[in-house]
Order: structure tokens, then sequence, then C-alpha cells
């Protein structure tokens, strides 16, 4: 069974969202901190994390930058109280996956949840080629790792399956609804800053320019499009990108 670490400080959500969870099959572990939340994750793992945003102590948003700084990618749906934007924008910044706005519907979190699952591990490769260079940035589809002049770049899972879509067909043009439903699995009119907060950490991990973005460039008022950069020479630290089985794919602007 998939592992839930739950960490939420209200016991009577924590209990009722821990019971829900487990009659849908799913091995829920139910903290009431941060700082016990780390511990349990650092000690024994699981397969996601659902945060609560307003947690005493040590807050979620915390919590998810420490997970995310110490490079581990669990994919983390954050759970808040209020629906501001600055609180779910900086969320979805420090690195969570996905959020929901609480009191949540058991079965809403739990579709939520399983969405990630599905997620991680998963290519939208279409019958690409199995490794792609972009000049100094190498995507690894079989093996679903990327590395920038041939440092390893960790991704969390919505971060690598939304440039996997993006570079499997480089030059089209994404919408931001049809970016949510390829990598969110959202197939309804949902939120926008998910992909917007992705699309930043994803370009900050890569070592883009704000200003100017190599890879992944915006087209206003409607979306992104991976753009192709031109081959640099290979060199220390640099893919060779005249060896078999490497590919160039186009890409947007």
């Amino acid at each position: 069974m998939p592992c839930v670490l739950l960490i939420e400080d209200d016991r009577a959500v924590r209990e009722g969202v821990q019971l829900a969870l487990r009659r849908q099959g799913h091995d829920v572990v139910a903290v009431g901190t941060g700082e016990d939340g780390l511990g349990r994750l650092l000690s024994h793992g699981a397969d996601v994390v659902v945060l609560d945003l307003m947690l005493p102590g040590m807050s979620g948003l915390e919590v998810c930058r420490r997970i995310r700084a110490g490079d581990n990618q669990v994919p983390i749906i954050m759970a808040t109280a209020r629906g501001d934007d600055v609180d779910i924008v900086v969320g979805l910044e420090a690195g969570a996956d996905d959020y929901v706005v609480k009191p949540v519907q058991a079965r809403v979190l739990e579709a939520r949840i399983r969405a990630l699952l599905r997620r991680v591990g998963a290519s939208p490769d279409g019958g690409l080629p199995k490794i792609e260079i972009h000049g100094e940035l190498a995507i690894d589809r079989a093996a679903l790792t990327v590395s920038s002049k041939g440092v390893p770049v960790a991704l969390a899972p919505s971060e690598l399956r939304l440039l996997l879509t993006l570079s499997g067909s480089p030059g089209q043009v994404f919408s931001r609804q049809q970016l949510l439903e390829a990598v969110w699995e959202h197939n309804f009119h949902a939120d926008a800053r998910l992909v917007d907060a992705c699309v930043k950490r994803l370009r900050t991990k890569m070592g883009e320019s704000p200003g100017q973005p190599r890879y992944i460039h915006t087209v206003r008022g409607f979306g992104y499009r991976f753009k192709e950069t031109a081959q640099e020479p290979a060199g220390p630290g640099r893919p060779d990108v005249s060896l078999p089985g490497r590919y160039d794919l186009p890409g947007p602007r």
C-alpha cells in the first residue's frame, strides 16, 4: 500500500483524514507537528506527504523548504485553511506539487493523492528518443533523470513531468489548462498558479536567467513552450552531442 505521511496539527481533522484514507487502501502515518513529520520522513520515508500549511512551531512552509533543501523529491500536497493567493503561491514556490483548500472532502484529497502517485515514474514519452540533448541540458526519459552541464538536477515529480511534457513537443505552445491536464491530471478549470509556480522552480533549478530563459519561454496571455537551444561543443562537464543515441529535439520560444 502507498504510504501517506499526514502532517496536521488539528487532532480531529488528522484522525478523520487518516481514517478516510485508510479506507481507500492507503497506509497513513499521521503526526501533529512539522518536526515530527520531518523526523518520520527521514527515518522511514513516504510515498506522498500531505502537509498542513498552518502548523504550530515549524510552519508547513518551512517543512516544505527543508524537505526540498535536502533534495528529497517526495510528492507534497499542501493543505491550507485559507485560499489566500500569497499563501498558495509561496507554498507552491517552496516546492509543493499540488494544494487543496481546507475543509477538503476526503474523496477529493484521495483523488489528488492517486493522481500524484500515478505521475511518479510515469514518462509521457510518446515514442520519443530516450535521451535528448538541448545545449547543456540532457534529459533521459528512460531513467527519468535530468542534468545540466553534466551535473544532475533533482526535480520534484511535477517539475519533471512538466519538463518532459514541454520538451516532448518543442515549439508547441501549451496553454496553462493543457499543462494542468497533462501534468497534474486536473481536467477541470483548475488554478493556473500551479503551472506558473512550477515553471519558476524548474527554471531556477536549470539555472535559467529570469529575464532571458533559454529553454522554457512564456507566451504572454496563453502559456509556455520549450525552445531549442544551439548545440554547444563538448567539453569538460558538457555532454558530447555527437555520441550515438543522443538526439536533439526542436523547441519553443
